[in-house]
């Protein structure tokens, strides 16, 4: 049985929902956590986890709508966290100098208040970081009670490294298989007991499907190239990050 621990799932995603849904457990992939990020999507992961047993959710405010953020909306997010045992982290959070460059202060203050949400409610989050490592480093390192992981992590093996002892795991998902990615070099050399498997659905598809949409049906590929980069059977990938999702998520299965 895999997890997919991060995808985005909804009517604009390519895949209905329902067909989403059950390509991933034709494929084994048994339990998901869905990723809702903006404003407008955050209510609806209440609706989508109580239409699916094997979904969970995170949510929380994404880096690319940090100007739309107000003091309001941490408080609206607090209370959909609290009413809802199926929202299992605060995600996905954090920085992005790629997309946004000119509100960086506002995106760090709007990512540490997180953070103070996610330690005041005792929940993991869910770490995005594209151009800021070192930035989004050094503001966990702030919050030490606080767990994650680094999504669609991607970064050199050193950075790896001070992640997994911040007590982060690393998902990795479908850039591992490409044919110019070097993060198999960085892979080869982690334990696995610190990644985590994502799709990233409906982006990052794994090879041999790069560049369709991606599904949750996918994980199978990205595991498969973790078995053979450490040596190992795909049988233990699975069942060490399946072990790793359930106690960083406290899932029920």
């Amino acid at each position: 049985m895999f997890i997919d621990t991060h995808t985005h799932i909804g009517n604009g995603f390519g895949t209905s929902p329902d067909l989403f849904v059950e390509n991933a457990k034709n494929a084994n992939v048994q339990y998901l956590i869905a990723s809702f990020c903006e404003k407008d999507d955050i209510p609806l992961s209440t609706e989508f986890v109580d239409k699916y047993k094997n979904l969970y959710a995170c949510v929380g405010y994404h880096p690319e709508v940090s100007n739309k953020i107000v003091d309001k909306d941490y408080e609206i997010l607090g209370k959909i966290i609290q009413k809802n045992p199926k929202i299992v982290a605060i995600g996905e959070i954090g920085l992005d100098y790629y997309w946004e460059k000119d509100n960086k202060e506002k995106q760090r203050e709007v990512f540490r208040k997180q953070l103070e949400l996610a330690e005041k409610l005792h929940l993991p989050v869910v770490i995005h970081s594209r151009d800021a490592i070192n930035e989004t480093y050094e503001i966990l390192k702030e919050f030490k009670e606080v767990k994650g992981v680094i999504h669609c992590f991607s970064g050199s093996l050193e950075m790896a490294r001070k992640f997994i002892d911040l007590g982060y795991y690393l998902g990795i998902g479908g850039v591992l298989t490409f044919k110019n990615s070097k993060l198999g070099n960085v892979v080869a050399q982690l334990p696995l007991e610190s990644l985590l498997l994502e799709t990233d659905s409906p982006y990052l598809a794994p090879e041999p499907f790069r560049g369709t949409v991606n599904e949750s049906k996918n994980i199978p590929y990205i595991a498969s190239k973790i078995a053979e980069i450490q040596g190992v059977s795909i049988e233990e990938v699975e069942k060490i990050t399946t072990e790793n999702a359930v106690q960083l998520f406290d899932l029920i299965l």
